[in-house]
């Protein structure tokens, strides 16, 4: 995928999250001058420079790399017990699914 398609996806991530770029390099570590680089599409960016830009954004690798998400691939069904919100469970268990396909392409073997 062409960088500068990760570097729109991150800009439209910072600006769903409300964030600036000085605020994703002080929550993520990543220096501002190369989160610049990076959305501008002079820099490719890493995968934990993404892993770390999803974080902070609250959203997922997959939307921030511009692939395939498991959410396009998974069906689930839920109850909650404990009045929490359907829409936060499902992106918490999302988030969990998109870790596991992550760790599988990077060949992470699990452990139990």
């Amino acid at each position: 995928m062409p960088t500068t398609n990760v570097g729109a996806l991150i800009e439209r991530a910072l600006k769903t999250a409300n964030l600036s770029q000085r605020t994703l390099a002080d929550a993520t570590g990543i220096s501002q001058p190369t989160l610049s680089r990076i959305i501008g599409g002079q820099r490719a960016a890493k995968m934990p420079e993404i892993v770390a830009i999803a974080q902070a954004t609250g959203h997922t690798v997959a939307q921030l790399a511009g692939t395939t998400t498991v959410a396009d691939r998974v069906q689930c069904a839920a109850r909650s017990t404990n009045e929490s919100e359907m829409q936060q469970m499902r992106e918490a268990l999302l988030h969990y699914l998109e870790l596991d396909a992550y760790l599988d392409d990077q060949a992470v073997l699990a452990t139990v």
